[in-house]
């Protein structure tokens, strides 16, 4: 068992090693067709299995939970580590950290490898240093670190939230994401996809708040089920449902969905549409719009029309000014609201690479509205918590059109949810109401903004 666990180690410091030098100086800086939020943790990790198919499904699942127990604590972990003595901040020493450390992440060590196995792989050394960590006070820390976040991202989250809602909103960023599933409403209803999941021996469950959304425990592998290969249901975090039913696209309507990417919401305004009227799905990026293609076959859409642009004022674009019945912008963002997710976005994104990325979304912003016709729906949405990416883009926006008026989220959403009226969540802080905020904290999905409008 000793060998076992010295191997699993080698094979999570390894990975571990390439996720971090993301951070590096030299690492490449995003581009319109890579930004950060396109750097997915899970991605990294898949592609490392990849190339190591003979790790077994048990292992493979170590490995990756001890790498993620290392990017949602990193800061503390690496502080930790730094008075832990010999040895050091390194990739193993976070590991080892990680792995034996007091800490209340449920992933942090797998139940089949005990503590005691761990530590019997160690030498000395390692143990001394690992017991020094772990014994660490951390109070006197400044609290960014001992909420494992950079500076940068905890004084803007305390300026809109305040201390003690960003505080928690820190600490909820640090737990692992459900697995939530849309059910295609055309090929099966939510009861029934439920009631066979548990039959089958899965944990499932209605979402709270969206009437497609089934909630799963854990993290079963669903790639090969006969519900997802039919199209029966997507994977799609509940929070994603519930911004793309802000559009309300109508049968027969011509929707534009501006930067489609894999195609998720595309997917999802579709279904809606029962197969009816044009969805035209942009993306500057062909190898995203390439993963559609076996969505749309699984799911027998056949009004999904996608199409790769150059950039935003692309001429295949303008060809569309005046005509749109919705459009919806899905911009490309920092993802600081899927730090669940892909807990390595904390420490690869950067203020300068928000500045740039707000400047790209108004850019888009701006293209995307004038696709709208009179009397038709735009909506703006980011998984971003940081207002540069969200209020200001809006208010900028309607500020320079006067011809574009601001909707209710909430409003929208209540037609979804049974006519209850949305609650924002107390951490949301203040801003206009009409804007949509979703949270992990208030409502147990990703953290996402939309603001919804309509062109006089």
């Amino acid at each position: 068992m000793t060998h076992v666990v010295k191997t699993l180690l080698a094979h999570a410091e390894a990975l571990l090693s390439e996720v971090l030098a993301l951070e590096s100086p030299e690492s490449p800086e995003p581009t319109e067709s890579l930004s950060a939020s396109e750097l997915p943790d899970d991605a990294i990790v898949a592609r490392y299995f990849k190339r190591r198919r003979t790790l077994g499904r048990s292992d493979r699942a170590f490995i990756a939970d001890a790498v993620y127990s290392v990017l949602r604590r990193k800061r503390s972990l690496s502080a930790r580590c730094a008075q832990g003595g010999a040895g050091g901040v390194s990739p193993r020493r976070l590991l080892l950290a990680a792995l034996l450390c007091a800490c209340d992440d449920e992933c942090a060590r797998p139940a089949e490898y005990s503590r005691a196995e761990i530590e019997e792989s160690l030498d000395e050394t390692e143990r001394g240093a690992v017991g020094r960590a772990c014994a660490a006070n951390l109070d006197a820390l400044p609290i960014a670190v001992r909420l494992d976040l950079p500076d940068w991202i905890y004084d803007r989250l305390v300026t809109r939230l305040g201390e003690e809602n960003a505080a928690r909103l820190a600490e909820c960023f640090k737990q692992t994401a459900p697995l939530d599933l849309r059910v295609d409403p055309r090929k099966a209803k939510r009861a029934e996809i439920v009631a066979r999941l548990c039959a089958e021996g899965f944990t499932a469950s209605a979402c709270p708040f969206s009437p497609l959304g089934v909630r799963l425990k854990g993290k079963p592998s669903l790639a090969r089920h006969p519900l997802f290969l039919d199209g029966s249901f997507e994977v799609q975090d509940e929070g994603s449902q519930l911004i793309g039913f802000l559009l309300r696209p109508k049968r027969g309507e011509t929707i534009v969905d501006f930067c489609a990417g894999a195609g998720g919401k595309t997917l999802l305004f579709g279904a809606m549409m029962r197969s009816t009227g044009r969805i035209y799905a942009f993306d500057v990026s062909g190898k995203r719009l390439d993963r559609i293609l076996p969505r749309l076959a699984r799911s027998g859409l056949s009004n999904v029309h996608p199409i790769r642009v150059a950039s935003a004022s692309d001429a295949r674009i303008r060809r569309f000014d005046g005509k749109i019945d919705r459009v919806f912008v899905d911009a490309p963002c920092s993802g600081t609201g899927t730090f669940r997710r892909n807990p390595g976005l904390k420490w690869r994104c950067t203020p300068g690479s928000v500045a740039a990325l707000a400047a790209a979304q108004a850019e888009i912003l701006e293209s995307a509205a004038s696709l709208v016709r009179p009397g038709g729906r735009l909506v703006y949405a980011t998984c971003s918590v940081l207002d540069e990416e969200n209020d200001a883009i809006a208010r900028g926006f309607l500020e320079k059109h006067a011809d574009f008026t601001l909707l209710p989220a909430s409003d929208i959403l209540n037609g979804y949810i049974g006519g209850k009226p949305f609650e924002r969540g107390d951490e949301c802080g203040s801003g206009d109401d009409a804007f949509l905020r979703l949270s992990p904290l208030s409502h147990g999905v990703d953290g996402f903004f939309a603001a919804v409008m309509e062109r006089k």
